[in-house]
Protein backbone atom coordinates (compact mmCIF):
# COMPACT_ATOMS: atom_id res chain seq x y z
CA UNK A 1 0.00 0.00 0.00
CA UNK A 2 1.10 3.37 -1.09
CA UNK A 3 2.11 5.76 1.71
CA UNK A 4 0.86 9.54 1.37
CA UNK A 5 3.23 12.43 1.64
CA UNK A 6 2.16 14.15 5.30
CA UNK A 7 2.44 10.12 6.40
CA UNK A 8 6.42 10.49 5.68
CA UNK A 9 6.88 13.75 7.04
CA UNK A 10 5.06 12.79 10.41
CA UNK A 11 7.66 10.08 10.35
CA UNK A 12 10.44 12.33 9.67
CA UNK A 13 8.98 14.58 12.42
CA UNK A 14 8.38 12.55 15.03
CA UNK A 15 12.63 12.37 15.30
CA UNK A 16 13.19 15.86 13.93
CA UNK A 17 10.68 17.50 15.88
CA UNK A 18 12.44 21.05 14.61
CA UNK A 19 13.31 20.25 11.16
CA UNK A 20 12.65 22.22 8.05
CA UNK A 21 10.80 18.66 5.66
CA UNK A 22 9.65 18.85 2.36
CA UNK A 23 8.13 16.38 1.16
CA UNK A 24 7.44 15.68 -3.28
CA UNK A 25 5.33 13.23 -4.60
CA UNK A 26 7.90 12.47 -7.82
CA UNK A 27 5.62 10.61 -9.91
CA UNK A 28 2.20 11.52 -8.80
CA UNK A 29 1.54 7.76 -7.87
CA UNK A 30 2.40 8.07 -4.05
CA UNK A 31 5.53 5.64 -4.51
CA UNK A 32 7.74 7.76 -5.64
CA UNK A 33 8.88 10.10 -3.47
CA UNK A 34 11.61 13.30 -2.88
CA UNK A 35 12.37 14.49 0.50
CA UNK A 36 14.35 17.47 2.10
CA UNK A 37 15.31 17.34 5.68
CA UNK A 38 17.16 20.32 7.18
CA UNK A 39 17.72 19.82 10.51
CA UNK A 40 20.82 21.52 13.22
CA UNK A 41 21.21 17.29 14.62
CA UNK A 42 22.81 17.23 11.32
CA UNK A 43 25.69 19.24 12.18
CA UNK A 44 28.90 18.11 12.49
CA UNK A 45 27.58 14.29 10.38
CA UNK A 46 28.44 13.21 7.30
CA UNK A 47 25.79 12.74 4.65
CA UNK A 48 25.65 8.99 5.37
CA UNK A 49 25.21 9.58 8.47
CA UNK A 50 22.35 12.25 8.37
CA UNK A 51 20.60 9.63 5.50
CA UNK A 52 20.72 6.65 8.34
CA UNK A 53 19.14 8.87 11.02
CA UNK A 54 16.21 9.94 8.34
CA UNK A 55 16.14 6.16 6.86
CA UNK A 56 15.81 5.17 10.91
CA UNK A 57 13.21 7.64 11.15
CA UNK A 58 10.87 5.77 8.72
CA UNK A 59 10.43 2.70 10.72
CA UNK A 60 11.36 -0.40 8.25
CA UNK A 61 8.99 1.49 5.74
CA UNK A 62 10.90 1.16 3.13
CA UNK A 63 12.34 -2.33 4.07
CA UNK A 64 11.88 -4.94 1.69
CA UNK A 65 9.85 -5.60 -1.34
CA UNK A 66 6.85 -4.94 0.60
CA UNK A 67 7.64 -2.07 2.26
CA UNK A 68 4.64 0.98 2.21
CA UNK A 69 7.58 3.37 0.82
CA UNK A 70 9.16 1.96 -2.74
CA UNK A 71 11.23 4.93 -3.48
CA UNK A 72 12.76 8.39 -1.76
CA UNK A 73 15.05 10.25 -3.01
CA UNK A 74 16.64 12.05 0.34
CA UNK A 75 18.57 15.39 0.65
CA UNK A 76 19.63 16.19 4.21
CA UNK A 77 21.96 18.76 5.55
CA UNK A 78 22.45 21.31 8.57
CA UNK A 79 20.75 24.69 8.43
CA UNK A 80 23.26 27.36 7.07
Amino acid sequence: MAMEAHDIEALIRATFPKAEITITDLAGDGNHYAATVVDESFRGLNRVQQQRAVYAALQGKMDGPNGELHALALTTKAPE
